[in-house]
């Protein structure tokens, strides 16, 4: 049965597949959904060229580099006009893992990983130039 992108149950185990483990080949994923690599791999293509499949990523551990401190960043922009730049900076910022703009408390909340409290505290004045700021750090990652 096809959905409204055009992809049907065969497209979902493939996706599957691959979200459990992005480095299966489409040979061993073929293997489980009945089909060769080859027609795995252009069932692949079909589903980045829709945009369902947006890229792939590799799972690393941030501490062994040295990217020691985990923290999350609840930011409240001190103007309406502050936005643009905000955003630019978090987007260019290699320290800032992940940004979204939020509804409730704060304007947006930013995940963010540095070296050191030097590094953070260098990171959290450059951001006062855009609002304030309620910082939480991570003591340790469940999931």
């Amino acid at each position: 049965m096809s959905n409204q992108y055009g992809i049907d149950d065969i497209d979902i185990q493939i996706l599957n597949g691959l979200i459990a483990d992005a480095s299966q080949s489409h040979k061993v994923i073929g293997e489980h959904v009945h089909l060769t690599g080859q027609a795995v791999g252009a069932r692949v293509r079909k589903l980045q060229d829709l945009g369902i499949i947006e890229g792939t990523t590799v799972r690393w551990d941030p501490n062994k580099i040295g990217l020691t401190v985990h923290a999350f960043v609840t930011v409240f922009m001190k103007s309406s006009t502050a936005h643009q730049a905000f955003q630019t900076f978090a987007k260019q910022n290699s320290n800032v893992l992940e940004i979204h703009r939020v509804s409730g408390e704060g304007c947006y909340w930013m995940r963010v990983r540095v070296g050191s409290q030097l590094e953070l505290n260098d990171f959290l004045d450059e951001l006062l130039t855009f609002g304030n700021y309620k910082l939480s750090l991570s003591i340790g990652q469940v999931k």
